[in-house]
C-alpha cells in the first residue's frame, strides 16, 4: 500500500493483518505453496477458501505447479511471529507495500478508506472537512486495545468531531459471523447515516445491498499530511526470501487481468 508507516498503519493491521518481525531460513524452491491466512477473515480469507486472497493464493500455486496449503491463523498481535516468523508458512497475501518487518513483493493492488452512505439520502460526502458530517451519526470500526486510531477516526477527531460516533467491533468473538459486516449493515438499516471502512471490507459487505448504497473513496487529509488513506497492497515473505519473491513477482505481473477480475468480483474498491 505505502511506502512509510506511521503508528496510524497499527491499527490496519489490527483490523486486517498486525505484522510482527521474525527471522527464519529463506525458502526458495517450493513443492507447496504455504499460506499463512485467517480461518475466519472475509472477504480476505476462511476455512472454506471463499475470500479473494485464497482466489489468488490458489492462481499462484498453480502457477507454481506447486500444492497449496495454509497455516490457520487469527490475524492478531502475533501473526506474522508465530506464521511466518516461524516457518509454518512461506507468504501473507496481503501485506502494505514497503512494509519493513518483512520482503514484500510489488503490488498487486491499491485502495482505500471510502465513505458509505445509503444512495436514497443523497449525502454525497466527498471529504472530511464536509459540514453535514457535524450533524450525522458514523460508523467506525473499533481500534482495538492498542491506543492507536484508525485515520478516519483521527481526521474526525482533529475536527473535534467525536460525540456522534458510533463503534462497531472489527472481531466480535467466535459465535459471531461477518462482524465486519455489522457497520455495513447498519447504514443500510438506517441505524446510521455513513460509515468509513477500508474499502476491500467496505465493498464485499456492501454488494449484497445492490445500488443501494455508496461508496466513496476518502480523500488525503490536508490536516494530517503525513497518515496515508490509501494503501497499496503486496504479497510478503521473509526478509531471506528473495528469489521466492521474484518468481511471485513473475506471476502477479503474468496474472495481473485475472487478480484484477478476481478483485472486481469481490466488489473491492481499486484507485
Amino acid at each position: 500500500m505505502f511506502t512509510k508507516f506511521h503508528n496510524c498503519n497499527v491499527w490496519l493491521f489490527l483490523a486486517f493483518w498486525p505484522l510482527l518481525m521474525s527471522h527464519s531460513q529463506a525458502v526458495i524452491a517450493k513443492q507447496e505453496l504455504r499460506v499463512c491466512a485467517d480461518p475466519d477473515n472475509l472477504p480476505y480469507s476462511n476455512r472454506k477458501q471463499e475470500g479473494f486472497e485464497n482466489k489468488i493464493a490458489a492462481l499462484l500455486a498453480k502457477e507454481l505447479h506447486a500444492k497449496l496449503s495454509y497455516t490457520w491463523q487469527r490475524q492478531k498481535n502475533g501473526f506474522i511471529r508465530q506464521t511466518l516468523g516461524a516457518n509454518r508458512c512461506d507468504v501473507v497475501m496481503g501485506v502494505p507495500y514497503g512494509y519493513e518487518r518483512v520482503l514484500s513483493t510489488q503490488p498487486y493492488y491499491w485502495s482505500g478508506y471510502v465513505f458509505v452512505t445509503a444512495r436514497n439520502r443523497h449525502l454525497s460526502i466527498a471529504s472530511f472537512d464536509d459540514p453535514i458530517l457535524r450533524q450525522l451519526k458514523i460508523g467506525l470500526h473499533g481500534i482495538g486495545n492498542d491506543g492507536s486510531n484508525s485515520p478516519p477516526a483521527s481526521a474526525l477527531a482533529v475536527r473535534g468531531i467525536t460525540e456522534n460516533i458510533v463503534g462497531y467491533s472489527m472481531w466480535g468473538d467466535t459465535t459471531q459471523k461477518n462482524p465486519q459486516a455489522q457497520v455495513i449493515d447498519a447504514v443500510a438499516k438506517g441505524d446510521i447515516d455513513v460509515a468509513i471502512v477500508w474499502g476491500p471490507i467496505a465493498g464485499y459487505y456492501a454488494k449484497k445491498y445492490g445500488n443501494d448504497l455508496e461508496l466513496t473513496l476518502a480523500p488525503h487529509d490536508p490536516k494530517l499530511p503525513d497518515m496515508p488513506f490509501d494503501y497499496e497492497i503486496a504479497l510478503g515473505v521473509r526478509k531471506t526470501d528473495q528469489a521466492f519473491a521474484e518468481k511471485l513477482e513473475k506471476i502477479l505481473e503474468k496474472q495481473q487481468s485475472h487478480i484484477q477480475n478476481i478483485l472486481s468480483t469481490y466488489n473491492v474498491p481499486l484507485i
